[in-house]
């Protein structure tokens, strides 16, 4: 999502005979709302304080049962259904993922603030996307009542990924754009990780922060990553090995922030 043909160089999927379809989000809504204008007012004209990942998120589940609807007609197994998107759409991703079970392999890529960062963590970084700093329409306007208390918030993104457990989430970072937080990312994914590790599944979450590359370009080091995942997860080729963590993040104390 968020592109016409995807951030994934599409080879990844068409070698593997795995479809792709594009999710335009603007028939939702648009990726500036005016709140209360947009698309999806026209069948819920009262919720004019929804987020856009709310409602984005909705658009992705109606495009499922879409697919559940004519699934005599297409050749797409539906038990195998994977998620992708990057910057805005990787959070996009996650969202989706977090709020329907029938996607049983998420991939956000460079997702940042609002995505796989932490809030908490972000705020005791430089210049990159806090609460404060993130867009106000892509979230309900209550939530920034919280932009100069973030450490007041009863939740953070860490709790978004874990609602994706036990299904199969990989997270791939990008520290040469300061922007995206990163290191709060790492944080908040060795949080998130305890969960899958707690229900012994820890190999179907992986998160991969590599240096040396555009925003939203997969890089070498991380294309076997990815193919892992899509061989485990969507072609069920039990053997491929899916334990990834890659970060350069070894001297960041995450236990700090993990008091539990």
């Amino acid at each position: 999502i968020g592109r016409g043909s995807g951030s994934l160089p599409p080879d990844l999927f068409a070698s593997r005979d795995i479809a792709q379809i594009s999710f335009n989000f603007t028939e939702v809504m648009a990726w500036q709302q005016i709140r209360g204008e947009e698309p999806i007012n026209q069948l819920y004209p009262d919720l004019i304080h929804m987020g856009a990942y709310s409602a984005w998120s909705w658009g992705v589940s109606r495009l499922i049962d879409g697919l559940e609807l004519v699934q005599d007609q297409l050749p797409i197994n539906l038990r195998r259904l994977a998620i992708t998107g990057c910057s805005f759409a990787g959070k996009m991703a996650l969202y989706a993922a977090a709020f329907d079970e029938r996607i049983a392999l998420t991939i956000a890529q460079e997702s940042g603030g609002g995505g796989a960062a932490a809030w908490r963590v972000s705020e005791t970084l430089g210049e990159v996307e806090t609460l404060a700093r993130t867009s106000h329409v892509w979230f309900m306007k209550e939530m920034f009542q919280f932009s100069d208390a973030v450490g007041k918030l009863p939740f953070d993104h860490h709790e978004l990924m874990a609602m994706i457990a036990p299904r199969a989430l990989l997270i791939l970072g990008n520290p040469d754009y300061e922007w995206l937080a990163d290191e709060s990312g790492y944080v908040s994914c060795k949080a998130a990780k305890r969960v899958w590790e707690t229900f012994g599944i820890a190999d179907r979450f992986g998160f991969s922060i590599v240096a040396d590359h555009d925003h939203c370009i997969l890089p070498d080091l991380q294309r076997p990553e990815v193919e892992a995942f899509l061989d485990r997860f969507l072609l069920y080729l039990e053997t491929v090995e899916t334990t990834v963590e890659t970060h350069p993040y070894s001297e960041v104390n995450y236990k700090h922030w993990i008091q539990w």
